[in-house]
């Protein structure tokens, strides 16, 4: 498996990189980020992953989110991988809502998606492979996922899939149910095709209302959001959640909007949230 370092930084007595690797799920090329706090020795450190929103790359939350400080406060590893794959022979869309930067974080089974958008099995399975590879800090073991948006939505769904995986899930702003929202109904009916039914796997509420089952999330979200009422809608979550028994800390943010400046504002927040449910 190929792997290129592009650049790292020293940052909080720790090191911000990015890097590069040819992904065999994919079909492509790439990029993500990594931050390894300050340690010691052959120390072992938690990861905490973060899945950005439509239109973003790695490197929205890594140059706005101000994550590092939290982190090496916590000694927790930051994985910050892309929204899709990305190259001129990767098919793409006219709406920022679809094909490039819009993965939905779903594995695509319709021409042409279906040979690139599988950023399921690449966030589920070969990322994850390649960091337990190349960071040998990373204590797989103990692992937690984030995100915003779109990657509220990823987190939710990764995470309630895989309840083994991930001690802890929370998110920013989250697409709460894909299939009650304009982005979801076309992201999915073109990924997956028009059953509805192959879409309850990438879907919250759905997975929630079919039997998963996590101890608790955590959900920040603005109520200046100009997605919030049409795109997000996290009653439904919050219903989903109390009709299931499980514990969800939702936190309306008075005044906070959909950018990285209401996520800056929570995200060290959120670090030392899952840094608590990562202790050995």
């Amino acid at each position: 498996m190929s792997f290129e370092t592009l650049s790292t930084n020293k940052s909080f007595g720790g090191v911000q990189g990015v890097y590069k690797h040819a992904s065999n799920v994919t079909g492509t090329d790439m990029i993500f980020s990594v931050y390894v706090p300050p340690h010691k020795g052959d120390a072992k450190l938690p990861v905490l992953w973060y899945l950005s929103g439509l239109t973003c790359t790695h490197a929205n939350v890594t140059e706005k989110g101000e994550f590092r400080e939290a982190c090496a406060e916590h000694g927790v590893i930051f994985v910050a991988p892309d929204t899709s794959p990305r190259g001129d022979d990767v098919p793409d869309d006219e709406g920022y809502d679809f094909g490039k930067g819009a993965g939905f974080y779903v594995d695509a089974t319709q021409e042409p998606w279906s040979a690139n958008f599988r950023m399921r099995s690449y966030i589920e399975e070969e990322l994850p492979a390649l960091i337990a590879a190349q960071f040998p800090m990373a204590d797989m073991a103990r692992q937690s996922i984030t995100g915003h948006s779109m990657g509220g939505h990823g987190a939710l769904t990764i995470g309630l899939r895989n309840p083994d995986r991930f001690r802890s899930i929370s998110a920013f702003a989250p697409i709460a149910s894909p299939l009650a929202c304009p982005w979801g109904e076309k992201a999915l009916s073109g990924y997956l095709g028009p059953d509805r039914a192959d879409w309850r796997p990438y879907d919250a509420c759905a997975l929630i209302a079919d039997g998963a089952r996590v101890t608790e999330l955590l959900v920040d979200q603005g109520d200046a959001d100009n997605f919030l009422e049409g795109q997000l809608k996290p009653e439904l979550l919050k219903a989903a959640c109390a009709d299931a028994g499980i514990d969800l800390t939702l936190r309306m943010q008075p005044g906070y909007d959909h950018s990285y400046y209401f996520i800056s504002t929570f995200l060290g927040e959120h670090v030392a949230w899952h840094a608590e449910r990562l202790k050995a």
